[in-house]
């Protein structure tokens, strides 16, 4: 390999880095903060939907008309996902 080879080389293998690594920033700031609200929006979602399925199964055994047990259930939901939240957003930092 001649020494004007290995500079095209060089110069070659550098430019395809700098490529990989502004692609690479670029991807994260996109792909990264979509996937993490998404994550977020489920991690605080998933439990109030949990809660209120439960709840209106649980109220269903009960004779009468009752939401004691959605409501509670849909509250303690919101507790849950509010920490999930909290807990996801500072294990991220």
């Amino acid at each position: 390999m001649t020494h004007k080879q290995h500079q095209q080389l060089q110069q070659s293998v550098d430019k395809q880095t700098q490529r990989w690594k502004k692609a690479e920033q670029q991807q994260h700031s996109v792909l990264a903060y979509m996937s993490h609200l998404s994550a977020l929006g489920l991690m605080f979602v998933l439990p109030i939907v949990g809660g209120a399925y439960l709840g209106h199964w649980l109220d269903g055994l009960s004779d009468g008309y009752s939401i004691q047990w959605t409501i509670s259930l849909i509250l303690l939901g919101i507790a849950i996902g509010a920490y999930n939240v909290y807990y996801l957003i500072q294990s991220r930092l």
